[in-house]
């Protein structure tokens, strides 16, 4: 028997070892072999991506990292977040390599910011000022099934003050955010991280409301190893548009990629990737109180999009007078302005295409404002997909989260579990039933004994989908700070296919 036939061999014992399902019989015995369905399994390795944080001397951040309990019961693993290399935008579109060496390593990435022990109980780090770089981790083990972190950064004062809240971001090659702008009275920076080892290449399109927003400096960002660039949108061109579609897309390796969004008088927070595009679109979580509310789409196929747009509410859904339906070009940018769509009551949007058209994938946000004046404060809600089997906000204070659970479809039945406290406390579970067509926003449950964060852990039980978002609330001198995180599925299990028998490969 040929060495080949051999090495076959015992590679397919292997997978039938770690898979568990492969039957082996020899040819001709007159066995058969059957093949089970495909299980699901928890992940080994998590990969989590942190931008940095420093948006002035006043800033204040705290980390809170968590893993949910019973995802897995293999190797005790770990679970960290450390410092990337920090690299400045114009060092990123260098081609010819000259960085002075002082910039090129600005972070100590060898201590861990952020290290969690165990499942089900939150680890929390705190750090100030605007040096703060962004961390790059990895979970292992049974750490690594639904490991989320969440970085909360609060800035009492100057361009850049609010409450910024953002989940840690998985590596990928392909980001859509709706809902950025090249204004005079914004600033917004898209933040690109490489956890790799390697160097990744980036490619940053705009579409504004005409279109394409033309740029040759867009192209061909480098991201160093393990390093992050901050890249300000309104340098990549010079056309002013309040409502822009930033695409970011990788040449080669993988970034993790946010927006962080500024305007000078409503405030800033971070902008998280809007779901792949689709013909149907959630976006949950808007606050009851919301003053303004504004929609932004994007269709990046060759199609227009036609969209009908509805609040689902406490009771059921509503058509937003004038704004019932939204047309959306192809590769063009629509923004509408749906004022105080809330009018008291908490909601999330949907939109699905107008009956009769074309099912036209699209990508969106919401750029949402409490307050008025002087007090205002604002947060991006992107599209997001359902909870499905698990989704997590790490970061919750003993007051101030709202938690949203909207059923577009069907009745859904959810679990609600609140952690342990990064600092004690026992964890606490709750029950929701959530009607078709509605939102149902609740103040969640607090673990008993409660001292430090906590963590939220929703779970779908029956109906369905679901589809959830957490509000933040931490007031400072009478501004209602704020910040929203949409709770898509952690992706803590992958689908694991089984294995079927052919030794038919090692005939000669």
């Amino acid at each position: 028997m040929k060495s080949t036939s051999l090495s076959l061999i015992a590679g397919t014992v292997a997978l039938a070892a770690v898979t568990g399902f492969a039957a082996l019989t020899a040819p001709g015995d007159g066995g058969t072999t059957e093949a089970k369905a495909a299980t699901r399994l928890p992940v080994e390795r998590s990969s989590l991506l942190c931008p940095a944080p420093g948006l002035s001397d006043l800033a204040e951040t705290t980390y809170t990292s968590f893993t949910p309990a019973g995802g897995s019961g293999g190797e005790a693993g770990t679970a960290e977040l450390r410092q990337s290399t920090s690299t400045t935008a114009d060092d990123a579109t260098d081609k010819g390599g000259n960085k002075d060496k002082k910039d090129k390593a600005k972070a100590d990435p060898g201590k861990p910011v952020v290290s969690l022990k165990e499942p089900g109980k939150p680890a929390t780090a705190d750090e100030s000022g605007a040096d703060t770089p962004a961390l790059v981790g990895t979970a292992t083990g049974r750490l690594a099934p639904g490991w989320t972190t969440q970085q909360t950064t609060t800035v009492e004062a100057g361009g850049a003050r609010g409450l910024l809240g953002v989940s840690c971001t998985g590596p990928d090659t392909n980001f859509w955010f709706p809902a950025a702008s090249t204004a005079k009275s914004r600033e917004d920076y898209v933040h690109l991280t490489n956890p790799d080892d390697t160097a990744a290449v980036a490619d940053i399109e705009l579409y504004g409301p005409d279109g394409t927003l033309k740029s040759d400096v867009g192209e061909g960002i480098t991201v160093p190893a393990r390093s992050s660039v901050p890249v300000l949108i309104s340098t990549l061109t010079s056309k002013v548009a309040e409502d822009v579609t930033v695409h970011v897309t990788t040449r080669t390796g993988r970034v993790g990629a946010v927006v962080r969004a500024a305007d000078e008088e409503a405030g800033s927070d971070w902008l998280a990737a809007s779901a792949d595009p689709t013909g149907t679109l959630v976006l949950p979580g808007i606050p009851a109180d919301a003053t303004s509310v504004r929609l932004v789409a994007f269709a990046p196929g060759d199609d227009d999009a036609d969209l009908t747009v509805k609040l689902l509410g406490k009771t059921g859904a509503i058509s937003p007078a004038g704004h019932e339906d939204l047309h959306v070009k192809s590769r063009m940018t629509a923004g509408v302005d749906l004022k105080d769509i809330t009018r008291g009551e908490a909601g999330s949007l949907l939109l699905t295409p107008t009956r009769g058209e074309k099912d036209t994938p699209v990508v969106a946000a919401l750029r949402v404002v409490r307050g008025k004046g002087d007090a205002q404060e604002v947060a991006y809600i992107p599209a997001t997909g359902p909870v499905g089997a698990q989704a997590t906000a790490a970061d919750n204070r003993a007051k101030g989260s709202t938690l949203s659970l909207t059923a577009p479809g069907a009745t859904a039945t959810v679990k609600v579990t609140a952690s342990a406290g990064s600092g004690g406390g026992e964890q606490t579970v709750k029950t929701y039933t959530v009607k078709g067509g509605t939102t149902l926003a609740v103040t969640p449950p607090v673990p008993s004994g409660l001292k430090g964060g906590y963590a939220l852990t929703v779970q779908t039980q029956s109906g369905g989908p679901v589809h959830a978002a957490r509000m933040l609330a931490l007031p400072q001198d009478g501004i209602q700070m704020f910040t929203v995180q949409t709770l898509p599925d952690d992706d803590g299990t992958v689908e694991v296919p089984a294995v079927e028998q052919d030794l038919s490969v090692l005939d000669d």
